[in-house]
């Protein structure tokens, strides 16, 4: 099904692939489809990149506090494309009108600095993207993880909101040159297998060994040509969940055809890989061996297809209720999966199609078709179907596909991002949910473990959902039975023409930004002290720590305005002591400057041996965690720290560069440590470090600390390997104060 080649790739042509070089290849590094994209964006070296986009996107999520940032670091105007969309805090009916005093300053926003701003319910942020904005040869860059629009052409980047804020302000996304990991996709699928499929098992194959992280999918090979657009951009904006950089496609006429129903033919190119092509590694795909999948707790590579998952069901239920134990840190509560199993098949309670991985157009249809005549039952399963984009809703209204839906029992509901991180259908306690989304990680289905509340999601291709519907909630793979075609499909920009708001290019200078009472501005920061004292605040030993775990989505996405009503938040679901601890280290810096702890100083002077004064030191919280930052793009899984005293994170690696990057941004010295000394951090051991201002200036990688732990005293080296472009940026205090300077 899945083969992975850990070495060099060749591509000899547009049919065969090789370990071995051709004669006379060159450098076929430089014939990747995305070197050349990213050459053409390039201002730096081959080695360091300095990259500039052509177009930026956000959500309401992010978009406040992005431009509450440019703005503070000098932003005049938009200088290139920027979409405000909102499509996540729509249906949150959490804080009172916050949520829509964010859409009266995003719109203010467009209209002062010259944006476009999607109102709500138009259309969640990535369908947007790809109907208005993406084109062959483009960059984007995406205050969400999931942008990615490659199989459009578009080398699309998903960061957190600093990364947006230097576009801004017309600098570069800095990055060393990544890798290219070549997709080569051979056969075609068969009946009743979707993209979804196709993308879990790749997930499945690369997450755990990080064998595309950080690097560019490349998709080629002959098993292209069989898909339609929408197929592959259902695989393509879960390349995400693999931990890549960054994604990009061999296009076509069927590309081509996209881009001319959507009114821009001219956006159009051919792409595809120079010959000899050379890849550092490949994963090649046999589309004709996926079978329907399904991603168990809690995340999209725990996937098995549906018919293993039939054979073992007992087993791998048992080992995704001790894993939940583990991941939702709430003694006592006990998740029961295995109870729903009835005559060796499960039942599952709730099933939804949303967002920008299940909504598309071709997702809906199908459905619809599947559905036609048929019901959902009236028992304890239900199913809710968000289309994408008002213009999808539009055609599934006119050709009958909507009302093929109702008639069958489905509830449709308006394009919202909500399903994906918790802030929408939520199921009931013990609950599971079945969803065509991007993402199952704990909570994001909207449960608080801390309350009692646990429920958790799955992850299905919209076609074996609907399956499974038809069966009233019995699971059951789409390869069951005949899968229709989607019907054909026709754009209206209409929706889009009439509610948009495009002042790309017109900023009305003298427009007010409309402030309501929850945005707040960001509190002021520090600037890196000579030396500094870490106290360790939290400890986190989980393989892998989601940034949904170091700030939770669903209900705190309200509060994302409110730098400081946020980090209350923070940690609250992994480690409730957290916000408590962090705040009483801030104390002592507090204190410290306010001239009250000589006598904290003094005692670490005379155990460390450094003259350390109120003029040269400063006191900060860490965490440690063994690979944190997978997932989402937010920055607030920085900030937040930040807001809270915060100085550094202590590491074996880094899940993701966009949560390493947050870090940098908000002046967060992002640590690595060895497992040596990592199995001796726990909550309340402190980490003095003399001269870090010195090591940083020096460009020195190796960072000698003391490490007290009661009356026990240690040397220890931590590692601080960090860019020419990084450097400046962790001195100054964060991104804000850099700019400042400047």
């Amino acid at each position: 099904m899945i083969k992975l080649i850990e070495q060099p790739v060749y591509l000899w042509d547009e049919q065969t692939i090789s370990t071995q070089p051709p004669e006379a290849a060159g450098d076929g590094r430089n014939a990747t489809m995305a070197w050349k994209v990213l050459s053409a964006h390039n201002s730096g070296s081959e080695q360091q990149l300095r990259l500039t986009f052509d177009a930026l996107a956000s959500h309401d999520i992010t978009y406040v506090g992005i431009v509450q940032t440019a703005r503070s670091s000098g932003l005049t105007s938009f200088p290139m494309p920027y979409v405000l969309t909102n499509c996540h805090n729509t249906l949150c009916a959490v804080g009172g009108t916050i949520n829509e005093d964010d859409h009266q300053f995003g719109l203010s926003a467009a209209q002062k600095y010259g944006g476009i701003f999607v109102p709500g319910h138009q259309a969640v942020i990535h369908q947007y993207m790809r109907e208005k904005h993406a084109a062959c040869g483009a960059m984007i860059l995406g205050s969400d993880s999931h942008t990615r629009y490659g199989a459009l052409g578009t080398l699309a980047v998903g960061e957190g909101g600093p990364e947006l804020v230097k576009q801004l302000l017309k600098r570069t996304y800095d990055v060393k040159r990544p890798d290219v990991v070549l997709i080569w996709l051979t056969g075609a699928p068969v009946n009743g297998v979707g993209p979804q499929d196709v993308a879990l098992a790749i997930v499945k194959a690369v997450f755990a060994n990080g064998f595309v992280k950080n690097k560019i999918m490349e998709f080629a090979g002959p098993g292209i040509t069989g898909l339609s657009v929408d197929f592959r951009s259902g695989i393509d904006v879960m390349t995400t969940e693999t931990t890549c950089l960054s994604s990009i496609w061999a296009t076509d006429d069927k590309v081509r055809q996209w881009y001319a129903l959507h009114g821009r033919e001219e956006e159009y190119r051919p792409m595809k890989p120079g010959l000899p092509a050379q890849y550092d590694a490949a994963v090649v795909v046999d589309l004709s061996a996926i079978r329907p999948m399904i991603a168990l707790p809690f995340h999209p590579s725990n996937a098995y297809t549906i018919d293993e998952f039939h054979a073992n069901a007992e087993d791998i239920l048992y080992d995704v209720e001790q894993n939940a134990q583990k991941a939702m840190e709430a003694p006592g509560l006990a998740y029961d999966l295995r109870s729903k199993l009835k005559d060796g098949r499960l039942y599952v309670d709730q099933g939804v199609i949303a967002g920008c991985s299940g909504g598309t157009f071709e997702n809906v249809s199908i459905a619809a078709r599947m559905l036609q005549g048929g019901g959902t039952g009236n028992g304890a399963f239900g199913l809710s179907v968000y289309p994408a984009s008002q213009p999808i809703f539009l055609e599934l209204s006119k050709n009958g596909d909507l009302a093929a839906l109702m008639q069958s029992g489905v509830v449709v509901r308006s394009a919202f991002c909500g399903p994906c991180f918790g802030a929408g259908d939520v199921p009931a306690h013990q609950g599971l949910s079945i969803r065509h989304t991007t993402r199952n990680f704990p909570n994001r289905e909207g449960s608080k473990p801390g309350n009692g509340q646990v429920a958790a999601v799955a992850l299905m291709d919209a076609r074996s959902i609907t399956a499974t519907a038809l069966n009233g909630g019995r699971l059951t793979a789409a390869t069951e039975m005949d899968v229709p075609e989607a019907a054909a499909y026709h754009y209206d920009n209409a929706p889009y023409r009439h509610r948009v708001y495009n002042g790309y290019g017109r900023p009305q200078p003298d427009v007010e930004l409309k402030l309501g009472p929850n945005i707040v501005d960001w509190p002021a920061m520090q600037p890196l002290p000579e030396n500094l004292v870490l106290e360790v605040v939290s400890v986190i030993r989980d393989a892998v720590t989601t940034t949904d775990e170091l700030i939770p989505s669903g209900e705190t996405s309200s509060y994302r305005s409110n730098p400081l009503g946020l980090a209350e938040f923070t940690l609250s679901r992994k480690d409730p002591a957290y916000v408590g601890r962090s705040k009483a280290v801030r104390a002592k810096q507090e204190a410290l400057l306010a001239g009250e702890s000589e006598e904290l100083l003094a005692k670490l002077s005379a155990v460390t041996g450094m003259s350390l004064t109120a003029q040269n030191t400063g006191i900060g919280s860490t965490i440690f965690a063994n690979k944190p930052g997978d997932g989402s793009a937010r920055e607030q899984a920085a900030s937040c720290q930040k807001v809270l005293g915060g100085w550094a994170n202590l590491a074996l690696e880094y899940a993701t560069k966009r949560y390493r990057s947050n870090l940098v941004n908000w002046g967060m010295l992002p640590f690595i440590v060895t497992p040596a000394l990592a199995e001796k951090l726990q909550v309340g051991s402190t980490l003095v470090i003399g001269g870090i201002r010195a090591a940083l200036n020096d460009a020195r990688e190796e960072i000698q600390a003391t490490l007290l732990q009661g009356d026990d005293v240690q040397t220890v080296t931590l590692q601080l390997p960090a860019a020419d472009s990084e450097r400046p940026i962790l001195l100054a205090g964060c991104l804000m104060n850099y700019y400042a300077e400047k």
